[in-house]
């Protein structure tokens, strides 16, 4: 059995990790808030964005369809944006979104190139020997759309290069502070069905009713594909940093909840360690008492 000193030792070193844990979640508590509402403030934006895309690829102006909409008859390599956290101590995050990406994309039938964003997941890349051909770690706590926009824009350039037909983005959807749900959407080329922006991968269209008969044909001024040149890599590089903006927002609530289950579990380790310890006092108390008593009767009675 653990000596006095070696208990106190332990019960002293527990209650400092429930303080730390405890600061922790609190932190995460307020990042996680101001995350989501940076989530909020970016789908107005991309869901009309959203609108005047899907107007536009349906403008019968041209019979050919721009490189952008058009859906690759053979696809010979899939360029993957992975978002994940540079810390650990965020409970099964950062382990979900990396176990659900390798189970998606370890047996396609053609090669799979990496970008990574967050150490977390580079580092689980790297061994497994998969190619990781670039990576974004060290982000800011709370990343503006300029931080992240060279990521959009290499995954762009990847797509207009030939070198990837379809670029897929996979990263975490916040629903609310106890679930979030490992997802991925096809960035490129944009499918109508498969982009989803917003809380649990919601379908992005127009906010319009549905009218029978052609839509309305517009003259655009510049033209149409100068315009689809245009919305689509801001687009692109929205979709990347509202996704980024999910996965911070996942991050902070699954440490929140992870830091509040080790802070009560290191309180009631605390708690069950100081029970022990009064035991063990009480215990050596009562042998001394008894010691001393033992040693007077023997005194009287000699």
């Amino acid at each position: 059995m653990a000596s006095a000193r070696e208990m106190r030792l332990r019960i002293r070193s527990v209650e400092n990790i429930a303080q730390v844990t405890r600061a922790l979640q609190a932190v995460s508590a307020s990042r996680v808030r101001k995350a989501e509402a940076r989530v909020r403030e970016t789908r107005p934006y991309a869901e009309k964005a959203w609108q005047v895309l899907r107007h536009l690829s349906h403008q019968p102006v041209s019979d050919q369809v721009h490189p952008f909409l058009a859906i690759p008859p053979d696809v010979k390599r899939i360029l993957v944006i992975l978002i994940s956290g540079d810390r650990g101590l965020a409970g099964a995050y950062n382990t979900n979104v990396m176990r659900y990406t390798l189970g998606t994309f370890r047996e396609a039938e053609v090669p799979v190139s990496y970008i990574a964003v967050g150490r977390k997941g580079r580092d689980l890349l790297i061994r497994q020997r998969l190619d990781v051909m670039a990576e974004f770690s060290d982000l800011p706590a709370e990343p503006t759309f300029a931080d992240v926009s060279a990521i959009g824009r290499l995954a762009m350039d990847e797509f207009v290069g030939g070198r990837a037909e379809q670029v897929y983005l996979v990263y975490t959807d916040f629903i609310n502070l106890l679930r979030q749900i490992p997802c991925r959407k096809l960035l490129l080329p944009v499918s109508f069905e498969e982009i989803r922006i917003g809380r649990n991968e919601q379908v992005v269209q127009a906010n319009q009713t549905l009218k029978e008969g052609p839509e309305a044909t517009y003259i655009y001024e510049p033209s149409q594909e100068a315009l689809i040149n245009m919305i689509v890599p801001r687009l692109t590089e929205l979709q990347v940093y509202q996704a980024i903006t999910e996965s911070l927002a996942s991050e902070h609530a699954a440490r929140m909840v992870a830091m509040q289950n080790a802070t009560d579990n290191a309180v009631e380790l605390a708690g069950a360690l100081r029970l022990e310890y009064n035991k063990a006092r009480q215990k050596a108390i009562t042998s001394d008492m008894l010691d001393i008593v033992g040693g007077a009767e023997a005194l009287t009675s000699g």
